[in-house]
């Protein structure tokens, strides 16, 4: 795998998860107590092997660099390859179905081409999983393939629940023969993980080629639009995935963590998840603290009763405090006689003593960061 370098795409769109995207692009999201979304993306390819790793930034990315740092906890700070930033020559927040990732990809073909490995591993941070590329790196080379796209197959009730969802369809042989981008109604069952093996240098010449003619986006200009000319196979992933597209998603996809089993796949698959090391004490639980098939992060202090619930770093739960279906992200803190019911808290949130708040499983309440109630 030492022929493969992974370029992490930034330009993801995040319209439907406003509230938690304002201040941090969705790379940066909060996630299973102690991770951000670019813990999955960045250890899935370490695990793989490939050391060479470019992060194609967009939007406000202060808080994911200040996360990433030298990218030392997924031994990314290396004398030879390693991590880059690469930087966007847009502000703001990544909006619309069809980002403008093009443009910024091709300022950057400098890195791409002054690179060492023959093949690109292209990737999102949407798509949360636990994979080792090999045997997608064996699957190219087999198929002699130009690019080979990562799906997952559903059934067809639970596809449309995905929005701004890719579909691809293949043949008998795993050949892609059609490739829908955000469609209102799916024709497919087989949706893209947004992942794809494509060689260096094909790469740079569809992107030149696409530049030209005046594209915009890399999926559907480069990709979608030579379907017919290129060589394009699709590998089919069985694991555990769980894809960020919307705030009733994250909240779904965070719940289901609870699972041991849904917890095991993701972290111990196909090798460990890494993310920044922060030195903590362990959780505290008080003589009155009740807690139940909940994750709790190190730092925490739980007086309360905790149930179905996720807490991150830092978190304090006052006395007769209860949280319960919900997500509590870091340094939030729960006064006395709080009830909290399938309520997300973004960090440095405060609840002050007596304040009750529900929402519903399918439309859970957001509370942004910082914010004091």
């Amino acid at each position: 795998m030492k022929n493969i370098m992974g370029l992490i795409n930034l330009h993801e769109s995040d319209d439907l998860l406003r509230e938690i995207t304002r201040y941090r692009p969705l790379a940066a999201i909060p996630f299973a107590g102690r991770y951000r979304l670019i813990d999955f993306a960045l250890s899935n390819l370490i695990n793989s092997g490939i050391t060479n790793v470019g992060i194609l930034s967009a939007g406000n990315s202060r808080s994911l660099m200040d996360h990433i740092r030298s990218g030392k906890e997924w031994d990314l700070a290396r004398k030879r390859d390693g991590l880059f930033i690469l930087p966007s020559l847009q502000t703001g927040n990544v909006q619309g179905a069809f980002p403008n990732d093009l443009a910024d990809v091709f300022a950057n073909l400098d890195y791409i081409r002054s690179s060492r490995q023959r093949f690109i591993l292209l990737t999102g941070t949407r798509m949360v999983c636990n994979i080792n590329y090999e045997a997608v790196y064996q699957f190219h080379l087999e198929k002699k393939a130009d690019i080979t796209v990562l799906y997952k197959e559903y059934s067809g009730g639970d596809i449309r629940r995905f929005t701004n969802a890719t579909m691809v369809e293949t043949d008998d042989c795993s050949r892609i023969v059609d490739m829908e981008i955000c469609p209102v109604h799916p024709r497919s069952t087989k949706m893209s993980m947004g992942m794809c093996l494509i060689d260096r240098q094909l790469l740079v010449d569809l992107i030149d080629a696409s530049m030209s003619r005046g594209g915009t986006n890399v999926a559907r200009d480069c990709f979608a639009k030579n379907l017919g000319t290129l060589k394009m196979y699709g590998f089919s992933f069985g694991g555990y995935l769980a894809r960020i597209s919307s705030v009733q998603s994250y909240f779904d996809h965070s719940r289901e963590l609870l699972s041991p089993e849904v917890w095991q796949e993701l972290f111990f698959a196909n090798g460990s998840i890494y993310t920044k090391v922060k030195d903590e004490a362990p959780a505290k639980y008080q003589q009155d603290a009740a807690v139940t098939r909940s994750l709790v992060a190190n730092g925490s202090v739980i007086a309360g009763k905790v149930e179905n619930s996720i807490l991150f770093r830092g978190v304090k739960v006052h006395k007769d405090a209860q949280v319960i279906n919900s997500i509590i992200m870091q340094k939030s803190e729960i006064g006395p006689g709080v009830v909290l019911e399938n309520v997300i808290c973004d960090k440095d949130v405060k609840i002050t003593a007596g304040k009750k708040l529900k929402g519903e499983l399918n439309h859970p309440i957001v509370i942004e960061k910082g914010t004091v109630i």
